[in-house]
């Protein structure tokens, strides 16, 4: 380890170098957290080629990792305030790092699903605990939001680096490395964390019990929705399968009221929805978010199975899309302040509804890529704005 002389002698004190670089280690994780969600959607077809398995069943693939990781999310964060920062994110980035593990030698095509399912749950319980070290070692002020602002920038970056490697390693080395390659900078995090990040104790003084059910249910509700919208759309599939499912995700959201409402300690307080704003700004980011995501997948098998691209091509094609979502985020929030909150989400919902709009009509007239451009910048002006 670097001595304290050694900061003194470069004009740092020792924990003000430490912070940095904790944030190195929080910023590598929190990267391919984010790499994971985009990495993924262009290996689909070499996965599905490779275990056999159907273009609807291949959706698994993609939800298993971000439904799981955001129902799991709060309670990961409660996991964080009951048994410590440093010991969350040690836990969270093992099971990060070891499902990545087990997804890139899966031997089957479940196997993988699980994996995937494992890697949701890591992320659940590594990124609070992460962004709460960062909060912990940097003071409100300029350096707060200097360290917040590099946080978020690198995970803008991993989801536009996800499309281009995703192509380049499954066409040069195989779908399996999109999640090897992780491995062993999950495993520099996890040294990284032992060595710097200082032990501390848990910040909730009353062991207050965890509402399991209510996170439980929490995730089976849009788990239980996405599989009866997937198995209704693929013809000759059973359609009680379909309801039966749709009634299990109804269910699963009466009893996660239920739940909230006689809980102690509830993960999400019912009181939360009261709050107009606050109900209409979730449920915008609920659509714009399931627009860009159902986005990423029909770009992905369109290029690759009705165009017969590549996966290096597709990966490249679909880079603008990422370019110009990261570039609406930093230029549309400056019109907020002219046009007002009001609009800036109409504009973004209208441009969302747009995109799926031209994706629909390309998928019915069989245009070539440079059809989905159109789709690609209103997808991005969609999320810039809502």
């Amino acid at each position: 380890m670097l001595s304290g002389t050694s900061f003194s002698s470069r004009g740092l004190s020792p924990a003000p170098m430490r912070a940095w670089l904790v944030l190195c280690a929080m910023s590598m994780l929190q990267f391919f957290i984010a790499l994971d969600v985009t990495v993924v959607n262009i290996a689909l077809p070499s996965i599905g080629a490779d275990f056999g398995v159907e273009g609807h069943s291949l959706t698994w693939v993609v939800v298993g990792y971000t439904i799981t990781g955001g129902g799991l999310l709060m309670l990961g964060g409660r996991l964080g305030d009951l048994f410590s920062r440093r010991r969350t994110l040690l836990v969270g980035t093992t099971l990060f790092g070891a499902a990545s593990l087990l997804a890139g030698l899966a031997p089957s095509f479940p196997v993988l699903v699980a994996a995937r399912l494992l890697q949701g749950a890591g992320e659940a319980v590594a990124l609070p605990a992460a962004m709460a070290t960062i909060v912990m070692l940097f003071p409100e002020g300029p350096r707060r939001s200097r360290a917040l602002s590099v946080w978020a920038a690198v995970a803008s970056c991993g989801l536009v680096l996800g499309f281009a490697l995703s192509g380049i390693v499954t066409a040069i080395l195989g779908w399996r490395w999109i999640f090897l390659i992780s491995v062993p900078f999950i495993l520099v995090v996890i040294v990284a964390a032992l060595v710097l990040v200082p032990a501390e104790r848990s910040t909730s003084r009353e062991r207050v019990r965890l509402d399991l059910p209510g996170s439980f249910l929490l995730t089976a509700c849009p788990l239980l929705f996405v599989y009866a919208v997937v198995e209704a759309g693929e013809p000759g599939t059973n359609p009680w399968v379909s309801v039966a499912a749709l009634v299990g995700a109804v269910l699963a959201a009466v009893g996660f009221v239920r739940v909230e409402s006689k809980s102690p300690n509830p993960l999400i307080p019912l009181t939360f929805f009261a709050d107009r704003a606050r109900l209409r700004a979730n449920l915008t980011t609920m659509l714009l978010s399931g627009a860009l995501s159902t986005s990423f997948l029909l770009f992905t098998f369109y290029l690759q199975d009705r165009l017969e691209i590549g996966p290096m091509g597709a990966g490249l094609t679909m880079l603008p899309l990422a370019v110009a979502l990261i570039a609406a985020s930093v230029l549309v929030p400056r019109l907020l302040g002219r046009w007002g909150a009001r609009a800036c989400v109409l504009v973004g919902l209208a441009a969302a509804a747009g995109a799926m709009a031209v994706v629909a009509l390309v998928a019915v007239l069989g245009g070539g890529a440079a059809w989905l451009l159109p789709a690609m910048l209103l997808i991005a002006a969609g999320m810039g704005f809502g």
